[in-house]
């Protein structure tokens, strides 16, 4: 695909519904009698061309539902799109097509990504020989050098860096030019100076080609490579925060960033835990509605007369 493609392509996704879009989604597990509900209700949406980290505890849910978007799980209830396909009314043939041209992925273990007999061009290719793509050696150059591992085509897995292993992996990856990229945890066995570089040549890459991302991760620098943070508790989306770039009255720019707390549709929100541990909040909290805004009070405060007496006459 050449760059002018590239282009005309991320100008037509502006126009198209979410690449990601789940709806309170649900997976059960049962093991051994027990019952284990991995997402309880989840709902999501990524717009076209965006990069979104996805951050949570173990066990929050996230693993799970990088498992159901990748097609290689499916959901109990609720309703997910990718792409515009719906994950669950694919046939299994639908579903293989799914993988190697909708979606890409990257592991964190890099063994997982190469082949270990194949040079890190023959890697990339592999996908395209697989697809019955052509032009596949313009294109493997094209990934290889966008990702800044040109130089190494001709070598094996087991001769490059965990760094370029994991920059290959993201340009096999992205070979069949697939709308969405997901990564889980792709700077889990790097140290700080690789993590960083692979973030920032995997985004680089992504706004090129115009590919939507979504990486799950526990590593708190990758929020920093991406424009949208959100965060996955007790298998439901909790907060989220945004980062834009503002310039001040002398000119300089500087970096935003906004945290927001996600109200489901039954107008449900989860508190950020250090707010709660904070503020001593537990058990039940005492809402007072302001212009344009809801306060949340620890349930036991007790509230001043004046404030108390405007309140109750606000609300006759």
């Amino acid at each position: 695909m050449t760059s002018d493609q590239h282009a005309a392509r991320r100008g037509h996704h502006l126009d198209q519904h979410p690449d990601i879009w789940c709806e309170d989604l649900v997976r059960i597990y049962h093991t051994e009698g027990i019952e284990v509900q991995a997402l309880q209700g989840l709902n999501l949406t990524v717009d076209p061309g965006d990069i979104v980290a996805l951050v949570g505890a173990s066990g929050s849910g996230k693993s799970t539902l990088l498992g159901i978007l990748s097609g290689h799980d499916r959901p109990t209830g609720g309703r997910a799109r990718v792409a515009g396909m719906d994950l669950l009314a694919m046939s299994q043939r639908q579903r293989v097509d799914y993988q190697r041209n909708i979606v890409g992925f990257v592991w964190q273990q890099t063994s997982r990504n190469l082949l270990p007999f194949l040079t890190a061009a023959e890697n990339v290719a592999l996908p395209m020989v697989i697809g019955g793509a052509r032009d596949r050696d313009a294109r493997v150059r094209e990934l290889l050098a966008l990702l800044g591992v040109e130089e190494q085509a001709g070598r094996l897995p087991k001769e490059l860096s965990g760094g370029q292993q994991q920059r290959v992996a993201i340009a096999t990856a992205l070979a069949n030019s697939p709308r969405v990229l997901l990564a889980d945890e792709p700077t889990g066995e790097l140290d700080e100076a690789n993590s960083e570089a692979v973030l920032e040549v995997m985004r680089h890459a992504a706004t090129q080609l115009g590919t939507t991302v979504l990486v799950v991760t526990h590593d708190p620098r990758v929020s920093e490579h991406v424009r949208r943070t959100i965060q996955i508790r007790d298998g439901r989306t909790s907060t989220e925060v945004l980062r834009r770039t503002v310039r001040d009255e002398d000119g300089s720019e500087r970096l935003l960033a906004e945290e927001y707390t996600v109200i489901d549709k039954a107008g449900r929100i989860q508190l950020p835990p250090g707010h709660v541990e904070e503020f001593g909040l537990r058990d039940r909290v005492r809402l007072e509605k302001g212009d344009r805004h809801v306060e949340v009070h620890p349930g036991d405060e007790d509230v001043p007369a004046a404030r108390r007496s405007q309140h109750e006459e606000e609300t006759r």
